[in-house]
């Protein structure tokens, strides 16, 4: 028998408020080995690690109350991620397939058959890097497709974003307005470039209430993340009175249930789009799984400069 050093990051201790704590509340543990050739895999698969997302929902699975089942103390932190079958029990998976879907945070995992349904292969398109795939061409992207398919589909686009360099970007592929809401005046933005006919909100908080502000009558909002409160105290939005005196619609919606509807037009769309240069996309790389809690704190602080990726190991 030969034993592999098998890592992993551990999820240690809940947040009742702020943010994550380096070496605390993620840590990496690297004491367990795996028998590879022989681990026991009772009609599952063994996967070996190769990038991990790093999302902001990730805050809330590492709350002492959350609103859905959170991250499991003491044991890895689990999250989209794709990897390559080294060895397999199942029919439906053969060595060399790469996977896609939910996965531990460790260099190798035997994934039992029970899960093999919520997983699917997937194939990597030249020009289009695995961490593009968790990015742009994976959940995020999907999030943006099915999101904006659904509810919005409108043309003239005011952007904002939480740094300079992200700004730029998102100026150079084709934001008609873009500011940094982090350091300008949103209020003023949106008076002189306003009003606002459909708002995707992923901060929440007083942007929230602004942009209800500059609301035009019959606007729609569609409302996908909070990051603003998501390591703070909740903020009070001031002024929902006016989602009925402007006849404002309001959507809340996730991937997990919105983007399965449009999962195969994503596919069939996107990530050619992507690998051909015709729509364009950042990520921020973070080099080995003991940097996870780094990765996560830098995301959770908007320091990240495009989609946060771990990558774990060469294929």
């Amino acid at each position: 028998m030969t034993f592999t050093p098998n890592g992993k990051a551990i999820f240690n201790e809940t947040i009742a408020s702020g943010y994550p704590v380096l070496c605390r509340t993620v840590i990496y543990d690297d004491s367990e080995t795996i028998d590879l050739d022989n681990v026991p895999l009772e009609g599952g698969i063994l996967v070996k690690a190769l990038v991990l997302s790093v999302d902001p929902y990730f805050r809330g699975l590492m709350a002492e109350k959350t609103d859905v089942p959170g991250f499991v103390l003491g044991e890895p932190l689990i999250g989209y991620g794709i990897g390559l079958v080294l060895r397999s029990s199942s029919p439906a998976w053969i060595a060399g397939d790469n996977v896609y879907g939910m996965l531990p945070h460790q260099h190798y995992a035997v994934l039992p058959s029970s899960n093999l349904a919520s997983l699917r292969k997937i194939t990597k398109l030249s020009h289009l890097s695995w961490a593009a795939y968790l990015g742009a061409a994976g959940m995020p992207g999907l999030t943006a497709y099915s999101g904006w398919k659904e509810y919005a589909l409108r043309d003239g686009v005011i952007a904002s974003a939480g740094s300079d360099d992200k700004v730029d970007f998102v100026k150079r592929i084709g934001a008609d307005v873009a500011f940094n809401y982090k350091t300008e005046d949103m209020d003023k933005v949106l008076s002189e470039h306003g009003p606002i006919d459909v708002y995707w909100d992923n901060v929440g908080g007083k942007a929230l209430e602004i942009a209800l502000t500059h609301a035009n009558l019959g606007a729609r909002f569609i409302e996908c993340g909070m990051v603003s409160v998501y390591n703070s105290e909740p903020y009070g939005v001031k002024n929902v009175h006016l989602l009925y005196t402007k006849h404002i619609t309001l959507y809340g919606f996730t991937v997990m249930i919105l983007g399965e509807k449009y999962l195969d037009e994503f596919l069939a769309e996107i990530p050619p789009q992507l690998a051909s240069g015709e729509l364009q996309h950042m990520e921020d790389l973070t080099y080995g799984l003991d940097k996870v809690g780094d990765a996560i704190l830098a995301v959770q602080k908007g320091d990240n400069r495009g989609k946060a990726v771990v990558v774990v190991a060469e294929e």
